[in-house]
């Protein structure tokens, strides 16, 4: 499902002769296209469909709308990782998680194997 969601305009630019910005959608930033609303300015809010801003929105519906499309966990369907999605759709763990000291038992790579190693000699007291 593709949403329009409301995000606050973060910086503004020109990417190939078009007026773009970095959008804050809850934490999740995107570029989106600023043509239909060339006087949008850092700090307001717009209404973004399929990356162009629409509509000019206040910041209290803008947070309301981003909290409730949140508690519906309609954020990470629109913004989340596709294959993540799939694979909990499929009732498997997503293998690749930002996890950075997984579980060895589950990790996807087996253990490095012990460097070999000459045998020593044994020393007597």
């Amino acid at each position: 499902m593709c949403l329009a969601v409301p995000g606050r305009v973060l910086d503004i630019g020109e990417k190939d002769g078009t007026r773009m910005a970095t959008v804050d959608f809850g934490g999740v930033q995107k570029e989106v296209c600023l043509e239909y609303l060339p006087d949008l300015q850092v700090g307001e809010y717009a209404i973004v469909h399929v990356g162009f801003a629409l509509q000019r929105l206040d910041e209290e519906s803008a947070k309301q709308t981003l909290e409730l499309f949140a508690q519906l966990g309609m954020l990470q369907e629109e913004f989340g990782d596709p294959w993540e999605q799939a694979a909990a759709a499929g009732g498997e763990p997503w293998p690749f998680a930002d996890d950075p000291d997984p579980d060895p038992a589950t990790a996807l790579d087996p253990a490095p194997e012990p460097a070999l190693t000459a045998p020593q000699e044994e020393v007597q007291p």
